[in-house]
C-alpha cells in the first residue's frame, strides 16, 4: 500500500498515480467534498468486487459511482432534458443522484438492479481521476462501522487492503451526500446528507 499526502506541489503526481492504479484494476482511497471514498474502475467487475470485499459489504447492496462532469453521466445512465436540468442545479456538489443505468454498467456494481447512483463531488482530485472512466464512490470504512475522519482511522479499519491512499488531511465532522431518486417525478430524497436541495423551476 502506498500513501501520498497531497499538497499544492504533488497533486498532479498523486492524480496520475491514482489513475494508473485504477487502470490496472487496483483500488484507492481518495478525498471527496464530503468524506473519504473507496475507488475502483467502475467498468472493471473484478475491481468492483474488490471494493465489496474490502468493505465487507453485501453484494446485494449497490455502490454508486463518481464521474467528472454532467456529460459523463450520459455515458452510463439515462436522463431526459428535465432531469438533466435538475441535475445541473445539484452537481458538482454533495449529492448522489439515482438514475436508470445503461447496459455498459457491470451488474455487480448495481447489485443486479436497473438503477445507479452517480456523484460529481466538488473536488479537483475527484474530477481529475474520473476523466477517463467512472470510479466507485463509497465510504472508506467497513460496512456498518464508523466513517473514518483520517488516514490513520482508515488504515485501522481497512488494514493494508487498498493499493493507494491519497491523504488530504483530517475530514472532521463531515456528512455523507444527500441521495436523490431522479427516476421519479418529483425527485425523492432517499437519504438526507450535508445539504437538502431546492429545485428551481
Amino acid at each position: 500500500m502506498k500513501i501520498i499526502k497531497i499538497n499544492q506541489h504533488n497533486q498532479e503526481k498523486g492524480i496520475k498515480t491514482a489513475i494508473n492504479i485504477l487502470k490496472n484494476g487496483g483500488t484507492i482511497i481518495y478525498p471527496t467534498d464530503t468524506i473519504y471514498g473507496l475507488g475502483a474502475n467502475a467498468f472493471n467487475p473484478e475491481a468492483v468486487k474488490k471494493v465489496f470485499e474490502i468493505k465487507k459489504r453485501s453484494f446485494h447492496k449497490p455502490i454508486s459511482v463518481c464521474v467528472s462532469e454532467i456529460e459523463d453521466i450520459k455515458n452510463i445512465a439515462h436522463m431526459n432534458q428535465k432531469v438533466e436540468k435538475q441535475i445541473k442545479q445539484l452537481l458538482p456538489g454533495p449529492f448522489t443522484v439515482i438514475l436508470n443505468k445503461k447496459e455498459n454498467i457491470p451488474p455487480v456494481l448495481t447489485a443486479g438492479g436497473e438503477t445507479i447512483g452517480v456523484r460529481i463531488p466538488d473536488n479537483k482530485i475527484c474530477m481529475e481521476i474520473t476523466r477517463e472512466f467512472p470510479i466507485t464512490t463509497t465510504s472508506a470504512n467497513i460496512s456498518g462501522e464508523r466513517i473514518p475522519e483520517s488516514v490513520d482511522e482508515i488504515i485501522n479499519q481497512l488494514d493494508n487492503e487498498v493499493d493507494l491512499i491519497i491523504d488530504a488531511g483530517v475530514y472532521r465532522d463531515r456528512i455523507h451526500s444527500t441521495v436523490i431518486d431522479m427516476t421519479v417525478s418529483p425527485p425523492k430524497i432517499l437519504r438526507s446528507g450535508a445539504i437538502i436541495p431546492v429545485f428551481k423551476r
